[in-house]
């Protein structure tokens, strides 16, 4: 439920409405806004009654929200969130950022190459895992606490931010102390015990869909964050399961403008993992942002027939370069541009 407040409502009059919301056994939550405050209810999952409400000083009208997902619903925010992870990095707004660089941190010379080359070609964030969870438990596992530091040393040297995955409720405390962004990646969408606990830290974060999540469930995921407090949630489009064995995955272009739609939260795209072939994640990056994605997440690789995980969905240097350019012109055509550093 959403109580919309009259333009001329006083502190008092909102204080009011909380304090009747509190009566009923559930949390308030004020959110001022330029013009008029709206008061949300959490901690129902079932349609209340709020006829008393409405007849409150001060309330406009009531709107009860249908959706699952509350917090993350256009129904109860119609303006899209903006999530700024670094000065002049932010999605969800008319610049789309491109986060890009390696699965995962290998050493000190490839991931130092790896940031200067991305942030030449244009991207504005580093993407890097010091933590890997891998299939297999005799594959590279990452670099851990040394690759968290390699990233920070990384950033130093370029400006770029960086986005790097946290695996559990500890690792997600580590990376928040070295990175701009916390990836929760697609086998951790649904472990509630780590959204819950980067829902209650300040940092932003990218939630991955999982390998055979709906888009109500990605929702439902990113609902678990919010409802702790932390709104700043990117989600990432990044492919799911399918019968057919010629790609890794489907990458699901219908999610993009689906979840644009259903949440006012930015979605970004991930064409690496979505198709697991290098030459084509080029179509769908361009072809993600046709579609109106938020921001995009491409994997790149100094050396891509020698990484340790993922080399064969890894872009080499000469052709993200070429992507980027690519890009600029399909954003402008659709009244968007690709955010660069220059521009900050």
């Amino acid at each position: 439920m959403l109580v919309v407040m009259q333009a001329t409502a006083s502190p008092a009059d909102v204080e009011r409405v909380c304090e009747a919301i509190r009566e009923m056994g559930y949390q308030p939550l004020p959110m001022p806004g330029a013009q008029l405050t709206t008061v949300g209810l959490v901690g129902n999952d079932r349609r209340v009654d709020g006829s008393h409400i409405e007849a409150l000083p001060g309330v406009s009208e009531v709107i009860y929200v249908s959706s699952p997902f509350k917090q993350v619903s256009r129904e109860w925010r119609q303006a899209n969130t903006l999530v700024t992870i670094a000065p002049g990095v932010t999605f969800g707004g008319p610049d789309v950022p491109v986060i890009a660089g390696p699965c995962s941190v290998e050493s000190e010379q490839q991931i130092m190459a790896a940031a200067h080359t991305v942030k030449a070609a244009g991207a504005v964030a580093l993407r890097g895992g010091a933590f890997k969870p891998r299939s297999s438990p005799y594959s590279f596992q990452g670099m851990g606490r040394d690759g968290l530091a390699l990233l920070r040393r990384a950033k130093a040297e370029t400006g770029l931010a960086i986005v790097t995955e946290a695996m559990d409720d500890e690792g997600a405390q580590l990376v928040a102390e070295y990175a701009d962004c916390i990836q929760i990646g697609a086998r951790n969408m649904q472990n509630y015990s780590l959204l819950k606990t980067v829902g209650r830290m300040r940092t932003p974060v990218m939630l991955k869909r999982g390998m055979a999540a709906t888009v109500q469930e990605l929702l439902l995921s990113a609902e678990y964050i919010l409802s702790e407090g932390n709104d700043q949630v990117i989600l990432c489009e990044r492919g799911v399961r399918t019968w057919d064995p010629s790609s890794r995955n489907m990458f699901d272009l219908n999610a993009i403008p689906a979840v644009q739609k259903l949440s006012h939260l930015p979605i970004i795209a991930d064409p690496s993992h979505g198709t697991g072939v290098r030459d084509r994640v080029a179509p769908m990056a361009r072809a993600a942002i046709a579609a109106g994605a938020d921001g995009l997440l491409i994997e790149v690789h100094p050396d891509p027939n020698r990484a340790l995980s993922d080399g064969a969905q890894s872009l080499f240097p000469q052709q993200f370069t070429e992507l980027m350019g690519e890009l600029v012109s399909i954003a402008a055509a659709i009244g968007r541009r690709i955010a660069t550093l220059d521009t900050r």
